[in-house]
């Protein structure tokens, strides 16, 4: 009986020992375990790989420049690439990563729509073994490789210091939140209130607008209707910004208006006074250096787990600079 018991143990053992070694191995899913996974991933050369890109929309200029920053360097590294613009829906996208998935793509970068509807999608990324990177938003669930993007609390938090410094510590604001779900949204209008508390600021209503310019516009001229005395409007990007100020010429108001993303069009009405200023990301940095973290992933570099893109507050004072 002790013979059996000691070979029955002894089996169990290597049993034991076998399967954290099949845990231990490479699974494709960076992170599972709380770190990074690289020492038994396939290396792979830039023009060896293959990715799928989701887009939430191009409908906007600032994700057709993350989107073209990213054709025009998988172009140069040989690397070959598929794209699928999500146009803003969420069911959308979840088809477009499944598409990735059945191509057996190398990776896949993710702009989300929504940072809760996107889980799904993520974690049927990670069943397959194909690592994932967001881009510009993050995701409340699954498991990324890395995170790119603008710290936008800190976005929020610098409009909000922006507005007391141009307009005044009691200045009596309006707030066109995003996409209601998406971690730009939740980020940039922590960062933005938290702050506004701190020095003062009277936001006098927070609306959604989609981070769409005619909603934008919509929804501003609702909410003029309706307050009195606005001295200043934070718009989460600048397309709900470029809105807001057509409604403020249109009401033949003067207010300041703040946006965050820094396009072209922002910098030129920026330059004639209908919009006061805009916090600058870097789009196609960002899209640069998500598609260098699946590089780096594939040459068994180590990734961060977020990667900051710079932000910058452009006003009329040095509105040259910071451009796409």
């Amino acid at each position: 009986m002790k013979i059996i018991k000691k070979i029955g143990l002894g089996i169990l053992a290597i049993f034991a020992i076998s399967t954290l070694a099949a845990c231990s191995f490479y699974t494709g899913i960076p992170g599972r375990d709380g770190g990074q996974e690289t020492t038994n991933v396939t290396h792979k050369k830039a023009n060896e790989l293959k990715l799928g890109i989701s887009i939430s929309t191009t409908n906007n200029p600032y994700f057709v420049s993350m989107d073209n920053a990213i054709q025009a360097m998988a172009k140069k590294n040989e690397t070959k690439i598929t794209v699928a613009d999500a146009q803003n829906d969420s069911a959308t996208q979840l088809n477009d990563v499944q598409n990735f998935i059945s191509q057996n793509v190398d990776a896949i970068l993710i702009n989300p729509v929504d940072s809760d509807a996107i889980v799904p999608a993520i974690k049927a990324a990670n069943t397959a073994h194909i690592p994932v990177i967001c881009m510009d938003r993050g995701t409340n669930g699954g498991t990324v490789l890395t995170t790119v993007a603008s710290d936008n609390v800190a976005a929020g938090k610098m409009a909000a210091q922006a507005i007391e410094k141009l307009v005044g510590s009691k200045a009596k604001v309006l707030e066109l939140s995003g996409t209601p779900g998406a971690s730009a949204t939740i980020d940039r209008g922590k960062g933005f209130n938290d702050e506004a508390k701190v020095l003062g600021l009277n936001i006098l209503s927070s609306q959604s607008a989609n981070f769409d310019r005619t909603t934008g516009l919509n929804t501003t001229q609702n909410m003029l209707q309706s307050h009195s005395g606005v001295q200043a409007i934070f718009a989460q990007n600048d397309e709900m910004a470029l809105g807001a100020a057509k409604a403020v010429q249109a009401a033949g108001a003067k207010i300041a208006i703040f946006g965050i993303d820094g396009e072209a069009e922002t910098h030129t009405a920026i330059k004639n006074g209908t919009i006061t200023g805009t916090i600058a990301q870097q789009p196609a940095k960002i899209g640069e250096m998500a598609l260098q973290a699946a590089f780096d992933y594939y040459q068994g570099k180590t990734v961060p787990k977020v990667i900051n893109s710079p932000i910058y507050l452009v006003t009329k004072d040095n509105v040259n600079e910071h451009n796409w």
